[in-house]
């Protein structure tokens, strides 16, 4: 099975009642990591930092990032995404920059960025090992890689893809969004990470405490369309968590020389 990405070409980003809707409710969970790292771990300043967003989407995190004062520039490789984050972008006093381009292939000069982070995209690339190699190239020495991806475990075959996009009875996502065969064991991204010269520093999950019982009823509720795509991604109440056997993330250090 491929992984359709023409998908993201498709769908609107900023609609409560569409799909992507979920990704804008579990956003909050991974951007408070973000900042507790930057500003508790790092104690860095977020405000004049330049970050680059590489698969930006829509401009969910970018946007984020943005309202902390950060100079942010967001790619994607779908116009249409990047149409909308733009307009949206807009709409919010925001000043974003957009462009179109692949993880593989960034048009920036090395060093060019204080924090590089990428979201929901590393399962989704042609190369991963490229994508790492191009984000390493882009970040200046001593920056920070912030990152998040899926596991390839049974759990995430049974949640990311059986639960999630095949079985009609409980499926919220885009038929093919994702590739269980594209998923990245975390051991396998830390031997990218030393290959291209970064340093893991912490990994965590991102998963629900809420009782099973009452997240199976709830994407029952939104494929039966009692509920928004938006209402079943708060539902969920994503959080930071030990567990890192479907989604899992978290930051690396380039070398400084």
């Amino acid at each position: 099975m491929a992984v359709d990405n023409d998908v993201y070409n498709e769908l609107p980003w900023w609609d409560d009642d569409q799909p992507f809707a979920t990704l804008e409710a579990f956003t909050p969970a991974r951007f408070d990591y973000f900042h507790r790292v930057l500003t508790d771990r790092l104690h860095l300043d977020p405000a004049g930092l330049r970050v680059l967003d590489i698969g930006c989407g829509g401009g969910l995190l970018a946007e984020r990032f943005s309202r902390l004062g950060a100079h942010v520039t967001g790619v994607d490789p779908s116009g249409p995404s990047l149409a909308s984050a733009r307009e949206h972008a807009a709409q919010e006093g925001l000043a974003i920059e957009y462009q179109e381009a692949v993880a593989e292939e960034l048009p920036f000069e090395d060093a060019s960025f204080d924090l590089v982070y990428c979201c929901d995209t590393l399962e989704h690339v042609t190369s991963t090992d490229q994508s790492v190699a191009e984000a390493v190239r882009v970040l200046k020495p001593g920056g920070h890689y912030f990152y998040d991806t899926i596991n390839r475990t049974f759990l995430s075959k049974l949640s990311m893809i059986k639960m999630a996009q095949d079985w009609k009875a409980t499926r919220f996502a885009p038929k093919n969004l994702h590739d269980w065969n594209s998923f990245i064991k975390p051991e396998e991204l830390y031997a990218l990470f030393r290959k291209h010269g970064l340093e893991n520093q912490d990994t965590v999950g991102f998963a629900s405490d809420r009782p099973k019982g009452e997240l199976l009823r709830a994407m029952r509720s939104r494929a039966k369309g009692e509920i928004t795509y938006g209402e079943l991604g708060r539902r969920f109440q994503l959080g930071v968590h030990r567990d890192t056997s479907v989604v899992y993330g978290g930051w690396a250090r380039k070398a400084h020389r």
